[in-house]
């Protein structure tokens, strides 16, 4: 509000109009926030291409480092990423899409896209729920085409997925349930990044038996 002098000496009230940029600069940093907190990860992007304002609201690490904790999990709390948080969710994004293209290739049983999939490397190594271990590129890519070929593989749900992301390495862990009441397989998945993209490594599901029988996921 600004208070101003007429020309018969009285005063006379203007109100500034205020600008949604003006408010949002008097907003104290940690309700910003807690404001942007109630985004998700499109939102808080499109937000970015606004104005210069929100962009520098938008790149604040607090605001992506509660949206990490929001779509990831509360694991990795205290760690302090390299490149910030936002850096470090869109790296964490990328792995979990990777990790999600994986299960897609074993539903599929796509043997091409399986073997497009892993690191042609002498020390990959893979552990499949039957217990067996193979090493090696070619070992691996025959245990997957033997498990491609099994008859009756039922389907699977993943839940409760963690990754964590390093420059050039990333593991995921995850749950895959054949049953949901029988309980699930753990499964852990290693990548290393080549060439401008990630490749898994390592491969390995846990076995389940109910009731003594031993079950079987890919």
């Amino acid at each position: 509000m600004t208070v101003r002098l007429n020309e018969n000496g009285g005063e006379t009230v203007a109100v500034d109009r205020q600008t949604g940029a003006s408010m949002m600069e008097q907003l104290v940093p940690e309700i910003t926030t807690h404001a942007l907190s109630y985004l998700d990860y499109p939102s808080l992007c499109r937000l970015s291409m606004t104005n210069s304002l929100m962009r520098k609201a938008a790149n604040d690490d607090n605001a992506w480092k509660a949206l990490y904790h929001k779509d990831f999990t509360l694991e990795q709390y205290n760690l302090t990423p390299p490149n910030g948080w936002k850096a470090y969710y869109a790296a964490t994004r990328a792995i979990v899409n990777v990790n999600t293209e994986f299960s897609r290739i074993v539903r599929e049983r796509s043997l091409p896209a399986m073997a497009q999939f892993w690191l042609n490397a002498d020390y990959v190594k893979c552990f499949h729920a039957t217990g067996e271990s193979f090493s090696g590129y070619n070992s691996v890519m025959e245990s997957w085409e033997l498990a491609f070929s099994w008859a009756n593989v039922p389907d699977f749900q993943i839940r409760d997925v963690r990754a964590r992301v390093l420059a050039d390495m990333a593991w995921v862990t995850m749950k895959a349930y054949v049953d949901m009441e029988s309980g699930p397989f753990d499964v852990s998945n290693i990548y290393e990044f080549h060439n401008g993209r990630w490749y898994m490594v390592h491969y390995h599901s846990s076995p389940l038996f109910i009731n003594g029988d031993q079950q079987f996921m890919q």
